[in-house]
């Protein structure tokens, strides 16, 4: 289920967005043009957009890189939108919930790049499921909730500095970009939104030993936000662990920087490694 774009005066498309598919339609021309130049297409480039809806960002897309992939929930749209491409370039549409779509079985070896404006009702859910596949996304531009990009990009310290920060820094490089206003939407949203850009990280230079357990500290930690590591993390970590990470266990969640959250999953995997 994705969000999806929308062009201002675009053939074939008819009717209001849906609200249950979390449907706000870009029809502001210079936001447009500055996500397009934003992912900067290249000769060579894989690009895959999730929710292309209209045809906002695909229709410039293909102008600038004729070959592109789509991911469309929305079965209304999929006509409309193909006939609109065909005089621009060449366009695969995959009509299917982008939480059920493979990526790395689409890359078929080659790295693909992700453009999409995401729903605010499930906008986590997709960025965790590029996470599965970050092995084979070069970058990924998104537009999604404001709030959610500042929370992506905070720093320790920070009050929205949380599970989600710490998760996808792990794993990716992330800079927010610019501020897209709810009058650049048809119809307009309640809030404003933001353009994120999201580089992954090379597996090699993560340094989690077991992805599992991460996830788990850093979700019990931030659980319990106002508890001291020590009382949050007591059914996970054990005082010789935090001294081991050289974690201090009565400091909070968002006192920790990804690098000590790392350090602190790591410690029972780093003991049982054969020492010489």
């Amino acid at each position: 289920m994705t969000s999806s774009y929308s062009s201002s005066g675009a053939p074939g498309f008819s009717g209001p967005a849906k609200k249950q598919l979390g449907q706000h339609f870009l029809a502001d021309r210079s936001y447009i043009d500055k996500i397009v130049l934003a992912v900067s297409p290249k000769d060579g480039d894989r690009l895959v957009e999730i929710g292309p809806g209209q045809g906002a960002i695909t229709l410039p897309l293909l102008r600038r890189h004729p070959k592109l992939t789509v991911i469309e929930f929305d079965r209304d749209l999929v006509g409309p939108l193909a006939a609109a491409a065909e005089p621009l370039g060449e366009m695969t549409i995959i009509h299917r919930d982008v939480l059920q779509v493979d990526f790395t079985e689409l890359a078929a070896g080659s790295p693909i790049r992700l453009v999409g404006n995401l729903p605010y009702n499930i906008s986590s859910p997709i960025l965790f499921h590029a996470l599965d596949h970050a092995a084979v996304i070069t970058d990924m531009h998104f537009m999604l909730q404001k709030e959610v990009v500042d929370r992506m990009a905070a720093d320790p310290g920070s009050k929205v500095y949380g599970r989600l920060s710490v998760m996808l820094q792990a794993f990716c490089k992330v800079t927010s970009l610019f501020v897209v206003p709810p009058g650049a939407f048809r119809p307009p949203p309640k809030v404003d939104s933001a353009v994120v850009r999201l580089v992954p990280r090379d597996p090699a230079t993560v340094g989690i030993l077991d992805r599992k357990r991460f996830a788990h500290v850093v979700k019990a930690a931030f659980g319990q936000r106002r508890k001291t590591l020590r009382n949050a993390l007591q059914n996970v970590c054990t005082p010789e662990q935090f001294e081991a990470a050289g974690v201090r266990s009565d400091a909070r969640a968002e006192q920790l920087d990804v690098a000590q959250f790392i350090a602190l999953a790591n410690v029972p995997y780093e003991a049982d490694a054969p020492q010489g």
